[in-house]
């Protein structure tokens, strides 16, 4: 009784969860906002722009630190002279700062600022450092009244040593004027002072009495924007070292939103197909599972909006594929119930069986995959971060929901009177089962590795002889996306202006109504350069700074980094698996499901070689992504081959061909469940969406058919290998079975 009572308040809770996390609520002094409205929108969402730069110095050590430490504050200084909101300035690869500015309306600028050293100095016509920024207090814009012209520039206030040095600067002026002094910067009269920003003079006035009170005013070409944007940056200090900018990425808001909007309804048309397909095929087990998925879901929303979690792109994309895999554990369990069912079993028995014999499964293969998350988080940077921690917490969330919210509606439905007849848990014949089919594992077993290998030389071949088709993320590059306002754009001022630049690039259209264009260079160009052929296309077109739809930037050693980082991720993933499945299982099935990996990972290079699509950051993520979802098919299905070891139901080659019959709908319901996901994603996604969705699809198939008929074949292989050198006989030996009764048996050999 208890349990029906707990399923209907269960029910009565995902029913309010959805109201809350969607409508949001308003009672009294409580006020819930719906979770669009209340999550918090990552740059490549919100709009914005995040820069990576690198100090330029050659300090090591605790110096370095100290350096970076210092860099740091200035940096968060400045941004938040900027008025930005929830700014992030980090430290990366000790000599590196990564800021990141949701929200800015205008990013070129905001990066233009953040990147000057702003050294303020005030140097006499000798060429002699009386003060600098150090000494600065405070640096305001105000007007200097010349006569009856207000002049727009910055008043600027010293602490008690930079007053003393600038009243002793002026005295030194004042008794020398007339002469004429030569330095680095010109010839200049003795009686000046110059000011300088950034090694360039802007001022250089000429002193009219000795100056006391520890203050000034800058004047020169200045504008109220300018003179305010310098204010900004000297107030905020000057930063102790060049930083180059090395990795540069720009999202309008408008782009962003749009993004996210339509990731919302690919979400929500994913999840209705996703239980549409499990009603179907495991009828009332299905309505469980889907109710499941509901309660996924809102705990999914909940923890987003009321832990302050960041929704990035990547992220987005993550929360749908791990929907996908969501109903992976409900699928597995809803296999063994049907094989219990089949076997002779009662509805009641068979429910309990099943999630017995479900559980280590289910266990093993998301342990898998979330070491694979794990290592993701670890070595990614940026978005990928995010992508990983929405597939872990999606892993943790539906290991939960399935194995305790499923297994409670499941049973109460087995224990019914109306509900718990076999017919709504089985087929409409017991025979109509793919178990049944024959499917020839290990006699073709040659016949399937040479499609694999076909398909990898192939596109290797291919890739090399062409060229692999490689994006600036890895090659280095620029690409800028420009709303032209009018469809059709003529592109020959674009050219010409590039070409006036010297810049060789290509250009594409884009949009719905080609009334975009895409500037793609091989040149990675700083902010300094990008705004110049911006000016000039904002110019020619009549257009302004909202018109910069994204913008990305790679230098030359971002790309060797990140092939680096995801070389690193995969050994390193690989080695905790193997460490992991060898403890669970044993060291040969670790070894092939390596090994099976390492053929997903082939043949998805292959096809990018075979099609010449672009490799590029999504590709990365996505052979991340994969690692974790192969090596989840392939452990439910060596979980299999051990359990009929263990029981000796089968022997020889028939123990993997059988192995992978048992679990051959599970491998297929989880992949269409993932892929139908992603399929909605692809239809009513951004492009910046899709370029994920490629390399997961071709992933997808690539991990189906490596965990149906490349991974327990290698396992065959090396299990044979590895017995022939033993000697092993099969000697019979007397063992335990599960319900602890001896039982005489030869040991099922391979």
């Amino acid at each position: 009784m208890w349990k029906k009572v707990v399923s209907v308040l269960l029910i009565l809770v995902i029913a309010l969860g959805l109201v809350v996390t969607l409508n949001g609520v308003k009672i009294g002094d409580l006020d819930i906002p719906n979770a669009k409205d209340n999550v918090t929108l990552g740059l490549d969402l919100a709009g914005g722009a995040y820069v990576v730069m690198e100090a330029q110095t050659d300090a090591t050590g605790d110096d370095l630190d100290k350096l970076m430490e210092q860099t740091q504050a200035v940096i968060e200084n400045r941004v938040n002279e900027m008025g930005l909101s929830e700014p992030t300035v980090t430290v990366e690869s000790d000599n590196r700062i990564r800021v990141e500015m949701p929200g800015a309306e205008d990013a070129q600028d905001a990066l233009a600022a953040i990147g000057r050293t702003a050294q303020l100095q005030f140097i006499d016509a000798w060429g002699n450092v009386v003060v600098d920024g150090s000494h600065v207090k405070d640096a305001v814009f105000a007007y200097n009244n010349n006569g009856s012209v207000q002049e727009p520039g910055i008043s600027v206030t010293f602490d008690a040593q930079g007053a003393d040095a600038f009243y002793q600067a002026t005295v030194k002026a004042m008794g020398n004027k007339g002469t004429k002094q030569e330095n680095k910067y010109g010839t200049f009269d003795c009686g000046q002072i110059l000011i300088v920003l950034d090694d360039e003079v802007i001022s250089a006035p000429m002193v009219q009495s000795e100056i006391s009170g520890g203050s000034c005013f800058i004047s020169g070409s200045y504008t109220q924007e300018t003179a305010a944007a310098d204010a900004a940056l000297i107030r905020g200090g000057s930063l102790p070292v060049e930083l180059k900018e090395i990795n540069t990425s720009i999202v309008g808001a408008t782009l962003g939103y749009e993004s996210f909007e339509k990731a919302l309804k690919a979400g929500i048309i994913g999840i209705l197909l996703i239980m549409l397909f499990m009603i179907i095929v495991y009828k009332i087990m299905g309505v469980a599972a889907s109710v499941a998925l509901l309660l996924y879901t809102v705990i999914y929303l909940a923890i987003f909006q009321f832990f302050g979690a960041v929704i990035t792109l990547p992220g987005i994309f993550g929360i749908l594929l791990s929907i996908g895999m969501a109903v992976d554990a409900n699928v597995i369990i809803f296999a063994r119930i049907r094989e219990e069912i089949k076997s002779g079993k009662s509805v009641r028995v068979a429910v309990r069986s099943g999630f017995s014999r479900a559980t280590s499964t289910i266990i093993d293969s998301n342990i898998t995959t979330l070491i694979a998350g794990i290592v993701l988080y670890q070595f990614g940077t940026g978005s990928v971060k995010g992508f990983a921690w929405t597939l872990m917490v999606g892993i943790i969330i539906s290991m939960l929901t399935a194995l305790l919210v499923t297994r409670l509606f499941i049973i109460v439905l087995a224990e019914s009177k109306a509900f718990g007849k076999e017919s709504f848990f089985m087929y409409k014949t017991r025979e109509k089962d793919l178990s049944d089919k024959k499917l020839p594992v290990i006699s073709k077993r040659k016949f399937w590795y040479a499609i694999s290998l076909c398909i990898i030389l192939l596109g290797f071949g291919l890739g090399v002889a062409r060229g692999f088709n490689m994006g600036i993320d890895f090659t280095g590059g620029t690409m800028m996306q420009i709303d032209m306002g009018k469809s059709h754009a003529d592109l020959t001022a674009v050219e010409q202006i590039l070409d006036d630049q010297d810049i060789k690039a290509t250009i594409v259209y884009a949009g719905d109504d080609n009334d975009e264009i895409i500037i793609r260079t091989a040149t990675s160009l700083d902010n300094d350069a990008r705004e110049v052929i911006l000016d000039q296309i904002y110019d020619k077109y009549g257009l302004d700074s909202e018109a910069l739809m994204a913008a990305d930037q790679f230098g030359p050693s971002v790309g060797a980094e990140i092939q680096k980082s995801a070389l690193q991720a995969v050994f390193l993933a690989c080695i905790l698996m193997l460490i992991y499945i060898a403890i669970r299982f044993e060291l040969n099935f670790g070894i092939a499901a390596i090994l099976a990996l390492l053929v997903d990972v082939l043949t998805m290079i292959s096809l990018y070689g075979l099609f010449h699509i672009e490799i590029n950051s999504p590709f990365i993520a996505a052979v991340l992504i994969i690692l974790g979802y192969s090596i989840n098919n392939t452990i439910v299905v060596f979980d299999r081959i051990r359990e009929n070891m263990k029981y000796g139901r089968v022997h020889g080659d028939e123990l993997v061909d059988l192995s992978v019959r048992q679990t051959l709908s599970r491998t297929i319901s989880t992949s269409v469940t993932t892929i139908l996901a992603v399929v909605a994603l692809l239809i009513l996604g951004t492009p910046s969406l899709r370029s994920y969705v490629l390399p997961v699809m071709m992933g997808l198939i690539a991990g189906t058919y490596s965990s149906i008929f490349v991974s327990g074949s290698i396992w065959y292989d090396i299990s044979r290998l590895v017995r022939s050198r033993k000697g092993y006989q099969g000697k019979k030996k007397s063992k335990k079975t599960y319900k602890g009764k001896e039982k005489s048996k030869k040991e099922p050999s391979v």
